[in-house]
């Protein structure tokens, strides 16, 4: 009766560690992490992260989303360019709870790809030492184009336009 028992309370065991998608020999070993980056990774730099960086980095995820894609500032600023959320809410995009990042917390990942979308961000661009590649895309600053409010989102328009046309040309190959 006690062999049974324990046949059962062994067979029991087995059962539920295979039932977790675990044999009994690695059932100690610790499975993947479920948020692991994707196969590739990419992030966006340019000075305050308010524009330029942030729709790059929202185009890339809509078109790309099975890249990690994150985006920084050299310089971070407050807050994100108000009318780059609202040009981004022209092509159906959210940016409004987007918020600048500096780059230090990401200068130890390992990054397939650093873009800088400025000059400035190009000249004071961090070492990214485990990166495999580096491109730089220089665009407008449209929160320093000259005029009103009406004429910078003429502008914010414009680069947003490009800046997505960039990122769709670079992903689709040569």
């Amino acid at each position: 009766m006690i062999s049974q028992l324990l046949r059962l309370l062994t067979l029991f065991a087995a059962t539920a560690t295979l039932a977790c998608n675990k044999s009994p020999e690695t059932s100690s070993m610790p499975a993947p992490a479920p948020d692991a980056p994707p196969k590739k990774s990419v992030i966006i730099l340019c000075t305050g992260n308010t524009c330029r960086s942030q729709m790059a980095e929202a185009f890339w995820k809509k078109y790309a989303p099975d890249w990690y894609v994150v985006s920084a500032g050299t310089k971070p600023k407050a807050e994100v360019y108000p009318l780059a959320i609202a040009a981004m809410k022209e092509k159906g995009i959210d940016i409004s709870h987007a918020s600048p990042k500096g780059p230090d917390q990401f200068l130890k990942h390992h990054f397939d790809l650093v873009i800088t979308v400025c000059d400035n961000a190009e000249k004071e661009c961090p070492n990214f030492p485990n990166a495999a590649k580096h491109l730089h895309w220089p665009f407008d600053d449209p929160p320093q184009a000259p005029g009103d409010d009406q004429e910078k989102m003429k502008v914010t328009r414009r680069v947003r336009d490009e800046i997505e046309q960039k990122i769709r040309s670079y992903l689709s190959g040569p």
